[in-house]
C-alpha cells in the first residue's frame, strides 16, 4: 500500500471519528492495581471479566499497553497530563499536580464539558493531602475519605467498594447533567488487602482474582446504566489500569519497587462512538501517557504542546508503529533510601537501569527471568545510552518544594494503605546505592507489618519488624514502625528504644518525636515527653494531635495556661477533636469556669457518647452550676457505661 493511500485512509478515519461525535460524552474508568493477564480480552482463561470482555468486543484493544510508573498518583498524573513522570514530577504521594500543566478534565471543561470524578480511595482524595491538584478541572470531585478509627470499617472511611463508587456515578448520570460530559470512575478494589465481598470471596481460590471479578461486575452495572439511558452507543469509553500487581513475581508482593510486566503491563481499551473500529486488536506498544492525547483527539480537541504522549487514533488506520516505552519508580529511594529504577523497552529488549543493570530478551523470556546484561554488555550499553538521552530530552527541572509535603496525618493515611512513603526524602540521582533486588524481602516484610498495625494487629507486626531491625539497624522506617507497633500494644517502655533510634536516625521526623513523646508520657517521663511534643509541633504546626498531646503533658507539669493555649490551637485546626474538647472543658471547670467548660464537655459527649469519663466530667460541671438533675443523669450514664457488657 502506498504512503499516499495510507495517508488518505488515515484522514478518512479521523474525519469519520470526529464526525461521529464532535463532542461525545466521555467515560474514563481506571482500575487500580489490575494485572493485564487477568483480563479475558487479553487472553486470560480464568473467566474473571465477562463485562470488560463484552466492552472490548465493542471497542479497540491495545495488546501491549504499559504504565509509566507502578504507583497510583504517579501513574494517574501521567494519564491526566499526558507527560512523563520526569516531566510532571509527581513522583510520590502528596506532590501536587503542577498547575502549569494542562490536565485532561481541565481541557475538556474549557470545551464546554460538564466534568465529574468518583474515586474509590483516600489515595486520590485531594482534600486529604495525598493527591493535591487532582481535582483541577472537575465540577464535582466525589471523595471525602478519612482515616479510620479503631474498629471502623475501612470501606466506610478510607475506601469505597466499587459498587458504591458506581452507585454514586450512576446517580450523577441519572440527574441528566448538561452534555457533553466527562465522567471519571476510579475503582480501587483490586488493591491490597484483597477482601472481595461474597459471593466473590467464596467463588475464587485467589482473593485477588475475586477482587477483579467483583470490580468487573461493578463496571457492568455502570455500562448497563449508560445503556438504559441510551448513552452507551454514542459515548467514548476508555478503560485502563494505573498499574499491575506483582503477586510474588520477581519476589515482590505488591507494587512500587520493580519495573517488570507484572506491575507495568496494563489493560487498555477504547470504545468509540457508534462502534467505530470495534473488534480491532492492536499490537503496537503504547503507554498510559498516550491516553489523554487520544481522548482529546477523539473529542475533536487540539493536543496542547506540553503533552508528550501521542494520539493513538493514527494506529487505527496506519501500520503498526513501534516506539520505545519508558517507566520509572522513585519509591525505593523515597521510602527506603535505596536506588531509584528506570526501565526502557525497545524492540525485543527490556532494559532496567539499576545498580546491577538488567537486560531481558522478552520474545524468548517473557517473564524476564534471565538477565543478559553481563552476556550482552554492548546491547546493555546501547540501551542505557538511549534511556539516558530520552530522560534528558523529556525531563523538566525540579520545581522548588517538589518533595512530598505530607503532614503526619497524611503519612498515617498512606501507611494505612500499606505504603512506606513520605518519610525520608533523599537526594535524587541515577542508579546508585542499594539495589532494590537485594532488599525486596525487607520491603515485603515492612509492607506486611504496616498493614498488620493498621488492621489492629500490631502483635503480628513486631516479629517482622524486629527481624528487619536486626538486619538493617540503620533503617529509620523499621525502627519507627517497631516503636509504633509496641505503642499500639501499650508496651510503652519497650517502645522507647526503637523510637529513640528512629529520632537519632532522622532527627527531623515529627512523627518519630511524636510517638516517642507519647511513649514517654505514658511512662511518666513528662518533661522529656514535653520536649519531644514541642519538636513535633514546631515541625508540623498543623498537626492537631501533637498540640493536644503537648497540652496534656503541660497540664501534668503545672503549665496550665500553656496547656489551654495548645488546646485552643488543636481545636482551631480540628473542631471535632473530642479529646481536646474534653481536656479543655475539664481544665476550665477545675479553674472555676464551669460555664465556659460546659460547651466543650457537651461537644466531647456528642463526639464520643460511649466514653464514661466524659459524663463524669459533665456531672461535675453541672453540679458546680447547680444543675442537680443534669448532674444526676450524667453520673447515671457514666455508671451505665462502666458496667461490664
Amino acid at each position: 500500500m502506498s504512503r499516499r493511500v495510507v495517508t488518505a485512509a488515515l484522514l478518512l478515519l479521523l474525519t469519520s471519528l470526529a464526525a461521529a461525535a464532535a463532542a461525545p460524552d466521555i467515560v474514563l474508568i481506571t482500575l487500580d492495581t489490575t494485572r493485564a493477564d487477568r483480563m479475558g480480552f487479553l487472553g486470560s482463561k480464568r473467566g474473571l471479566t465477562p463485562q470488560l470482555d463484552a466492552l472490548a468486543r465493542d471497542g479497540v484493544v491495545f495488546l501491549r499497553a504499559y504504565a509509566q510508573a507502578p504507583l497510583t498518583t504517579v501513574s494517574h498524573a501521567t494519564l491526566f497530563t499526558g507527560t512523563y513522570p520526569q516531566f510532571h514530577r509527581v513522583n510520590d504521594f502528596g506532590v501536587p499536580l503542577p498547575a502549569e500543566l494542562p490536565a485532561l478534565a481541565e481541557l475538556l471543561q474549557q470545551r464546554g464539558y460538564r466534568t465529574a470524578a468518583f474515586v474509590g480511595a483516600i489515595i486520590l482524595d485531594p482534600r486529604n493531602g495525598l493527591a493535591p491538584g487532582f481535582d483541577r478541572g472537575f465540577d464535582l470531585y466525589d471523595a471525602g475519605f478519612r482515616l479510620r478509627r479503631g474498629r471502623e470499617d475501612r470501606y466506610q472511611t478510607m475506601e469505597r467498594r466499587a459498587e458504591e463508587v458506581v452507585r454514586r456515578a450512576v446517580a450523577w448520570v441519572e440527574q441528566n447533567p448538561p452534555r457533553p460530559f466527562f465522567l471519571w470512575v476510579h475503582l480501587f478494589d483490586p488493591h491490597d488487602p484483597y477482601e472481595p465481598p461474597p459471593p466473590y470471596r467464596q467463588r475464587f481460590a485467589s482473593a485477588y482474582d475475586g477482587e477483579i471479578a467483583y470490580t468487573d461486575a461493578a463496571v457492568g452495572r455502570l455500562l448497563a446504566a449508560l445503556r438504559a439511558r441510551r448513552l452507551y452507543d454514542e459515548a467514548l469509553i476508555a478503560v485502563a489500569s494505573d498499574h499491575g500487581e506483582a503477586l510474588g513475581d520477581h519476589g515482590e508482593k505488591t507494587h512500587g519497587i520493580f519495573l517488570y510486566d507484572d506491575t507495568l503491563r496494563v489493560p487498555l481499551l477504547l470504545k468509540f462512538p457508534q462502534g467505530k473500529s470495534a473488534g480491532r486488536r492492536l499490537q503496537s506498544a503504547v503507554g498510559l501517557i498516550d491516553l489523554a492525547p487520544t481522548i482529546l483527539a477523539a473529542a475533536g480537541a487540539a493536543v496542547p504542546p506540553p503533552m508528550q504522549g501521542r494520539s493513538l487514533l493514527g494506529l487505527l488506520a496506519g501500520p503498526p508503529l513501534e516506539q520505545p516505552t519508558y517507566a520509572e519508580t522513585d519509591y525505593p529511594r523515597r521510602a527506603f533510601g535505596w536506588s531509584s529504577l528506570a526501565a526502557w523497552r525497545s524492540g525485543d529488549y527490556l532494559f532496567v537501569s539499576a545498580p546491577r543493570r538488567e537486560l531481558y530478551a522478552l520474545s524468548g523470556d517473557p517473564k524476564a527471568a534471565r538477565n543478559l546484561a553481563e552476556k550482552k554488555p554492548a546491547e546493555a550499553d546501547r540501551l542505557a545510552a538511549e534511556l539516558e538521552a530520552f530522560r534528558r530530552r523529556t525531563e523538566r527541572a525540579v520545581p522548588a518544594g517538589a518533595e512530598s509535603g505530607l503532614d503526619p496525618k497524611e503519612m498515617e493515611k498512606l501507611t494505612a494503605l500499606g505504603y512506606v512513603g513520605g518519610f525520608r526524602p533523599l537526594p535524587t540521582g541515577g542508579p546508585s546505592g542499594t539495589d532494590p533486588k537485594d532488599k525486596i524481602q525487607v520491603a515485603n516484610a515492612l509492607h506486611d507489618a504496616i498493614l498488620a498495625i493498621e488492621s489492629g494487629q500490631p502483635q503480628q507486626a513486631v516479629p517482622l519488624l524486629e527481624q528487619v531491625v536486626a538486619d538493617n539497624p540503620q533503617m529509620y522506617i523499621a525502627q519507627y514502625q517497631l516503636g509504633v507497633a509496641l505503642v499500639r500494644q501499650r508496651k510503652y517502655r519497650e517502645a522507647i528504644p526503637p523510637l529513640e533510634n528512629a529520632v537519632a536516625l532522622l532527627p527531623d521526623s515529627a512523627m518519630a518525636h511524636y510517638e516517642l513523646g507519647f511513649a514517654l508520657f505514658e511512662t511518666g517521663v513528662w518533661k522529656t515527653a514535653a520536649a519531644h511534643f514541642e519538636l513535633a509541633v514546631s515541625r508540623m504546626p498543623k498537626f492537631a494531635d501533637a498540640h493536644f498531646s503537648l497540652a496534656a503533658v503541660y497540664a501534668r507539669i503545672d503549665r496550665v495556661p500553656e496547656a489551654v493555649q495548645e488546646l485552643e490551637t488543636a481545636l482551631a485546626l480540628n473542631p471535632q477533636h473530642s479529646r481536646a474538647h474534653l481536656l479543655l472543658g475539664r481544665i476550665l471547670t477545675l479553674q472555676g469556669q464551669p460555664a465556659d467548660g460546659l460547651p466543650h464537655l457537651e461537644q466531647a459527649a456528642a463526639l464520643e457518647p460511649d466514653l464514661a469519663e466524659v459524663y463524669l466530667f459533665l456531672a461535675d460541671a453541672y453540679a458546680r452550676l447547680g444543675r442537680v438533675e443534669d448532674a444526676r443523669r450524667a453520673r447515671d450514664q457514666a455508671e451505665r457505661l462502666r458496667r461490664p457488657r
